[in-house]
C-alpha cells in the first residue's frame, strides 16, 4: 500500500489527529496556563514510544518498502512528528524512546521482575521500525534519546527537571497518565491524539491526584498496564479520598489510625488492609515514581532544533518507499521552496 494513501489517517498524526487547523500553531491553540508568547521559554518532550505503538496498531499493516519490510509504524510516527514540527515549530524539543523495555534491562525489572511481564515482546518488524524512527528524528535535526537502563519517562523527567531549573516551561506530549506526575505550574500535559491539554490544576480532576501525588496514587491503586499490583481492593475513588486528606504515602501510613473514621466505603477495614500490604505499596511506589536525575550527557542547548538534513531525508524516504507528502512537508519545515 502506498504511504501517501494513508496520509489522511488520524493515526498517522495527520490533519484529523488532534492538531490545530492549518495556519494556527498548536502553541496558539493553548487555553491553559502556559504563557507561550515566546517559544524560547518552552521545551517540548515527546513520548515517542506511545506514538509508534499507536501507529503500529492503527496504520495499514501492508505498507512496505521495496524489500517487503513493514513501514507503517515508521510512516505514522514520521507524519505525527512532521505535523507537530510544522504547526508548533518549537525551539527546544527532545524525543524519548523506550529501549529498556525491549531489552529487559530496565532498573525497574531489577526491583520487581514481574514489572510489565504481562506485555508481549514487540515483533521483529516493530523493533526494526523503532530504530528507523530514531534515525528519522536525527535526519530532522532533533535530539533523540534512549537508554538500556531507564525508560522514556525517566529521560523526559530528567530533561523536564533541568528545563524547570533553568526557568523554562515544559510541554509533555503523550497520553500516558504516568507522565502527568511531571507537570508543575506553568507546564502542560498535551494529549495530542485526544486533542486535550491539561495544566497543573487540571491533572487532579483528570487523573485522580495532583501531579506530586500521582506516583503515590498509583502505588495504592496499582497499574494493570505495567503489571503493578498495588493494594488489593483500593481503587481510584478510595485512593483519591485518602490523598484528599493525606499529603503523601508516608503521611498516610503514619496516620493509619485516622482511616477508620473517614467517610470512605469500607473505611473500617481499610486501615488493616493498608497495613497488611504496606510492603507491596512501597515496592509499587519505587516502580511508579519517575526518575528525574538520569545521567544524560545533554545540555538544554542541545535540545534546540537543528536544520533538517534534506539530502539525508530524501534518501531515507526513497529507501522506505515514502511518497511526496512527507517530502514536501520536510522541505517546508526546512524552509526549502517546493516546486509543484
Amino acid at each position: 500500500m502506498s504511504a501517501d494513501a494513508a496520509a489522511g489517517d488520524p493515526a498517522a498524526g495527520g490533519p484529523a489527529a488532534g492538531r490545530p487547523a492549518d495556519g494556527a500553531s498548536a502553541a496558539d491553540a493553548y487555553t491553559g496556563p502556559l504563557p507561550i508568547g515566546s517559544r524560547s521559554g518552552v521545551v517540548y518532550h515527546i513520548d515517542a514510544s506511545y506514538f509508534i505503538f499507536r501507529a503500529y496498531h492503527s496504520m495499514p499493516p501492508d505498507m512496505m518498502d521495496a524489500d517487503g519490510n513493514a513501514t507503517h509504524a515508521l510512516y505514522g510516527f514520521a507524519r505525527f512528528m512532521s505535523d507537530l514540527l510544522e504547526q508548533v515549530r518549537p525551539e527546544r524539543i527532545g524525543v524519548a524512546f523506550d529501549q529498556s523495555l525491549r531489552s529487559g534491562t530496565s532498573f525497574r525489572n531489577g526491583i520487581f521482575p514481574a514489572y510489565k511481564a504481562n506485555r508481549e515482546a514487540p515483533p521483529v518488524e516493530l523493533e526494526r521500525q523503532f530504530a528507523l524512527c530514531r534515525e528519522f528524528c536525527r535526519h530532522m535535526g532533533l535530539a533523540e534519546f534512549a537508554s538500556a537502563e531507564y525508560e522514556a519517562d525517566d529521560i523526559i523527567g530528567t530533561l523536564a527537571a533541568r528545563a524547570r531549573a533553568a526557568g523554562l516551561h515544559n510541554v509533555v506530549v503523550t497520553r500516558d497518565k504516568d507522565l502527568s506526575q511531571l507537570i508543575r505550574d506553568g507546564d502542560v500535559f498535551w494529549d495530542y491524539s485526544g486533542n486535550a491539554r491539561y495544566g497543573y490544576h487540571e491533572i487532579g480532576p483528570r487523573f485522580g491526584a495532583i501531579p506530586e501525588l500521582i506516583a503515590d496514587f498509583l502505588a495504592l491503586t496499582g497499574d494493570s498496564v505495567d503489571n503493578i499490583p498495588g493494594v488489593p481492593g483500593v481503587g481510584r475513588k478510595t485512593a483519591a479520598g485518602l490523598f484528599a486528606i493525606f499529603g503523601s504515602l508516608d503521611e498516610l501510613y503514619a496516620n493509619l489510625e485516622r482511616v477508620p473514621g473517614m467517610k470512605l466505603r469500607g473505611a473500617a477495614a481499610l486501615a488493616a488492609k493498608l497495613l497488611a500490604h504496606k510492603e507491596a505499596a512501597y515496592l509499587a511506589r519505587r516502580l511508579t515514581g519517575i526518575v528525574c536525575d538520569v545521567p544524560l550527557e545533554c545540555s538544554l542547548d542541545e535540545l534546540k532544533r537543528r536544520a533538517p538534513d534534506t539530502a539525508g531525508l530524501e534518501a531515507f524516504f526513497d529507501t522506505h518507499g515514502f511518497g511526496n507528502i512527507l517530502r514536501h512537508q520536510a522541505r517546508r519545515i526546512a524552509g526549502v521552496r517546493t516546486t509543484v
